[in-house]
């Protein structure tokens, strides 16, 4: 079986922190995968809200996941402090890529890396849109930085 493979950026545009609850412990005691992906979610809604933005309305358009990833690196237990780093890649005419770094704050292991594919959507018209300008602007502005 092919393993999935993510690979990071040189660099990343956005970083916030999420502590690991008790309810995203599974029966094992470290961070369960479903947990993991309810995280990169806060942690793109963050990204988004950072530069006035809502899935809702970004610029626009709402937006829609249509894939996800997860590479799994280390375990992770309650009470550890996560490190999000986020940057969006893959710019197409209707969506792009957010890629996730997750370190361990307090010992700096790399935890998980994870990728959701997003598309840009028209939800009363109930269909997919192109990237909103402003949206691809912003991307390209903090690549060039």
């Amino acid at each position: 079986m092919q393993r999935i493979k993510i690979d990071l950026p040189q660099k990343f545009f956005f970083t916030t922190e999420i502590s690991v609850r008790v309810y995203d412990v599974n029966f094992a005691g470290h961070l369960s995968n479903d947990s993991i992906l309810s995280m990169v979610h806060e942690a793109r809604i963050r990204f988004l809200k950072n530069w006035e933005f809502s899935e809702v309305d970004t610029a626009g358009a709402g937006i829609i996941m249509f894939d996800a990833a997860l590479q799994y690196k280390s375990q992770g237990y309650h009470g550890d402090v996560l490190i999000f780093d986020v940057v969006v890649e893959n710019l197409l005419r209707s969506g792009c890529d957010f890629i996730f770094r997750i370190t361990n704050k307090a010992t700096g292991k790399e935890i998980a890396r994870a990728k959701t594919g997003i598309a840009f959507f028209d939800y009363e018209k109930s269909k997919i849109v192109p990237v909103p300008d402003a949206f691809k602007k912003l991307i390209e502005e903090l690549s060039i930085l």
